[in-house]
């Protein structure tokens, strides 16, 4: 099999995960040739997105006989595939999707590296190709905005799925690393000043990260100092979009951030917004352009008015404009219709059908 048509079928191969995949684009081509090298890219062809012992991979690449697992660890180490390991069994391999994976291994140490070099151009390009649609397919994006303003904070009026706090809480291990679309956009000499250090990880792909060096374990009160800076600072948090699932938190800005900058950029639903709008007191307003200036998506202006005015059309209800408005003028409201996350099967029945 000639380069052209290997890459051709990992991209295929890697396009089939259900939560997100790869769509064929040629900056995708580029992208595989430098995570994946010739041999590795021929095992990443036959392997599954299921955890198997090396035993059972072995019968999916039998001509890779006893150096299997080696070449296995080659892939862990470069960040192409998970591996797990529970005590008193074998351990386990599967291959990495692109989202949460591939796409951020090479960034999340935070250091920038010829491959890091390399590779931040060709990530923006895809997503204006093809990942951003795919990040969008079906309507239902892979993640959602989780609110956070001084009145809701600790009001009884946050919904009960739109808490971070106690699901962060329930959490048996927590890992943070570095913002990957951070990290691409100044590789190019764009972007932002936010800080990077504000990916979080929970449970066993958490523990993964922090054994392959991806990662630094924290503690519960360390992950909500993160979120309370991270909101401080003007970031939106961005869990998963499945209802009482939490995987993930993302601490977004519209500079640089996949979902949002490519929500601005391109029109397409690549974040779900929460069940609140941000609403102005114009009586309060001191017209100060502070909430305009943090606002991510553009949906807060001035106009030249005495008060400050949103767009609920753009608004995505995550608060970031309300913590540092001078006299309490803006916070949020709750939507007149209230839409929960889809539960894990509507979530995967709505992209296994746009796929």
């Amino acid at each position: 099999m000639d380069d052209a048509t290997l890459y051709d079928k990992l991209a295929e191969h890697l396009d089939r995960n259900v939560v997100i995949g790869a769509p064929k684009s040629p900056a995708l081509i580029e992208i595989l040739k430098i995570l994946f090298p010739r041999e590795e890219a021929e095992i990443a062809l036959h392997l599954p997105m299921q955890d198997k012992t090396v035993e059972e991979l072995r019968e999916l690449l039998p001509r890779e006989m006893e150096d299997l697992e080696e070449k296995l660890q080659r892939m862990v180490t470069r960040g192409t595939v998970y591996t797990s390991r529970k005590p008193g069994k074998d351990r386990k391999y599967r291959l990495l999707p692109s989202v949460v994976g591939w796409a951020e291994t090479p960034f999340w140490p935070g250091k920038e590296t010829e491959e890091t070099r390399k590779l931040a151009p060709l990530w923006l390009k895809y997503r204006e190709e093809a990942f951003g649609r795919e990040v969008a397919r079906g309507g239902v994006p892979v993640v959602r905005v989780v609110p956070i303003s001084k009145r809701l904070r600790d009001s009884s009026e946050v919904l009960p799925y739109e808490a971070l706090k106690p699901l962060v809480e329930a959490q048996s291990f927590v890992a943070v690393a570095n913002c990957p679309c951070r990290q691409m956009k100044r590789a190019v000499g764009e972007g932002c000043d936010h800080t990077l250090e504000n990916c979080l990880h929970f449970g066993s792909f958490g523990r993964y990260m922090v054994e392959q060096g991806l990662g630094r374990e924290i503690t519960t009160e360390e992950t909500l100092k993160i979120l309370r800076e991270a909101n401080e600072e003007g970031l939106v948090h961005a869990a998963d979009n499945i209802n009482g699932h939490l995987s993930t938190i993302c601490n977004c800005c519209g500079d640089c951030c996949v979902f949002l900058d490519t929500k601005k950029k391109m029109g397409l639903h690549t974040i779900s917004q929460s069940n609140y709008v941000a609403r102005v007191d114009a009586d309060l307003c001191a017209a100060c352009g502070t909430c305009e200036e943090r606002c991510p998506v553009g949906a807060v202006t001035l106009n030249g008015g005495d008060a400050a005015q949103v767009d609920e059309d753009l608004c995505i209800g995550c608060g970031v404009c309300t913590p540092t408005c001078p006299t309490e003028a803006v916070d949020l409201a709750r939507q007149v219709e209230i839409k929960p996350p889809p539960d894990v099967g509507e979530f995967l029945a709505a992209r296994f059908k746009a796929g």
